[in-house]
């Protein structure tokens, strides 16, 4: 198939620290290439990609001078027409090519503007446009107003070592941004009332240094609680592999959360909240334990070592794997590529 994919212009593909849905593009693109698909990628300049790559004018996804550049940038597939059109940037860049018969899919990572959704299906003729979620939280919103499919978020597995066993005194993990929303006061609160160690990875945004001066820092000893600060590929595959568990306690409705995905590619089990995507990503009891209390995750604690590390693998290279998520693109687009085929 002629794939064109596009990204939002603010970070490379992939990127150089954090960006995950910059990574799970990088992850499609190098599998649909590998299967031998003509990929064309719409990216900030920087990136590096197994394909043919369009650089955006505009690296400001909220400055209209940009959005007009790069809605236009995007505009060249009406004369050099693809097979299908998937975009993981804004919705504003598909404008011109919506009236197209063309078959077109919009990804949604984060919480869906349902009026987009609802105007971009009035502009788009024979319903051309479907929609992608990386959760059943995600999709079923969508779902009332147009075609919205489900399809996960996903880790390269080569990328985390399983561990089968880890120490008896093995650590607690959070990681993930230094904020409420997080919940990493509730981790810290987790593991003083379990007896367990912590360590905390991840960066404290500008905006979040109060609630870690005073919320967090407080109770870093260097022992029992540990903060390492923000942490590379390299170090998050060797904190997630020595972990007992995973600590996911969200305060908000997280559309997917890949680092569960890559905790259990390293075997480690995830407790977390039931707030998002948490029910869909976690097999209650096989691969970790969704909670709806503190006293539900400090009970969790006491049963990791009922989780079967492997389990927790194998769900996620059935699950979350790029192959799994390549396969599952690779579907859609056959599909919608046959759904808009003339009668």
């Amino acid at each position: 198939m002629k794939i064109a994919i596009t990204a939002d212009p603010g970070l490379p593909v992939p990127p150089r620290l954090y960006g995950g849905i910059e990574r799970i593009i990088h992850m499609l693109v190098e599998g649909l290439a590998d299967r031998g698909h003509d990929v064309t990628l719409f990216a900030h300049e920087d990136s590096e990609v197994p394909c043919r790559l369009v650089p955006y004018g505009g690296t400001d996804p909220q400055a209209v001078i940009d959005t007009v550049r790069n809605a236009l940038s995007v505009s060249r597939l009406v004369v050099d027409r693809p097979d299908v059109l998937h975009s993981f940037g804004r919705l504003a860049y598909l404008t011109p090519l919506l009236p197209l018969r063309l078959p077109k899919i919009m990804t949604y990572q984060r919480e869906p503007t349902l009026s987009r959704v609802q105007t971009a299906v009035r502009l788009s003729r024979k319903r051309s446009i479907a929609f992608t979620g990386c959760s059943d939280h995600i999709a079923k919103q969508i779902r009332p107003y147009a075609p919205a499919y489900t399809v996960y978020n996903g880790v390269p597995l080569d990328t985390y070592t399983f561990r089968p066993d880890v120490e008896a005194d093995a650590p607690l993990v959070f990681l993930g941004r230094i904020a409420p929303i997080k919940g990493t006061h509730t981790a810290v609160e987790v593991a003083q009332r379990s007896g367990r160690p912590l360590v905390i990875a991840g960066n404290v945004p500008d905006d979040q240094q109060d609630f870690f001066d005073k919320q967090i820092e407080p109770h870093l000893d260097g022992e029992h609680i540990q903060y390492v600060g923000p942490v590379d590929d390299e170090q998050k595959n060797e904190l997630l592999g020595r972990a007992a568990a995973f600590l996911m306690p969200i305060e908000w409705e997280e559309p997917f959360g890949i680092v569960m995905a890559e905790a259990m590619a390293c075997g480690t089990p995830v407790i977390g909240t039931r707030r998002g995507s948490v029910p869909e990503v976690v097999e209650h009891g096989k691969t970790g334990f969704v909670c709806d209390s503190m006293d539900d995750m400090i009970d969790a604690v006491g049963r990791i070592d009922r989780i079967d590390r492997a389990d927790c693998r194998s769900h996620c290279e059935e699950m979350f794997s790029q192959t799994a998520v390549v396969d599952a693109y690779e579907r859609l687009y056959e599909t919608r590529i046959e759904a808009l085929q003339p009668s």
